[in-house]
């Protein structure tokens, strides 16, 4: 097994030293601290992320938590809202709409709730695995367009 690996080639045993966990790095993005140093803030509005970290200096602004962050909202809130509901229609001989009052609102709450730090675990993911523009290397130099 080669100490070291390219891309084209799997790497298995010890971490390299410019690796960066994946954990730690969503948990941070999670409680909304930049990925990097864990002090700095992630965003300036509800959902709008700082250019750089104020801390450390790490470019923040080129991520690409675009959809990925309301498809996991959904995907978990779907999961427990309609478990609640056929639960609370089972236990409870409600009407119908009693169950839109209090499901509806409660849905879109949790889901306000969920949103941004959804979107900055997402922020982590990509810093974790140095995805878009996180390598720290210019957009030239990560992408090689002499091969094709």
């Amino acid at each position: 097994m080669p100490e070291q690996a390219d891309d084209n080639h799997r790497r298995f045993g010890e971490t390299p030293a410019d690796e960066r966990r994946l954990a730690p790095a969503m948990l941070t993005g999670l409680k909304g601290r930049c990925p990097a140093c864990g002090k700095g803030k992630l965003f300036y509005k509800y959902l709008k992320t700082v250019d750089h970290c104020e801390n450390c200096g790490t470019e923040i602004h080129h991520h690409r938590a675009d959809d990925l962050p309301a498809y996991l909202v959904i995907l978990v809130l779907g999961h427990f809202m309609v478990g609640g509901y056929m639960t609370g229609a089972e236990l409870f001989d409600a009407p119908d709409w009693l169950h839109l009052a209090v499901w509806v609102p409660l849905t879109a709450l949790a889901a306000f709730a969920l949103i941004q730090p959804m979107k900055g675990a997402v922020i982590g993911l990509q810093w974790a695995l140095k995805m878009h523009g996180f390598d720290g290397k210019g957009r030239e130099e990560a992408v090689d367009y002499s091969e094709r």
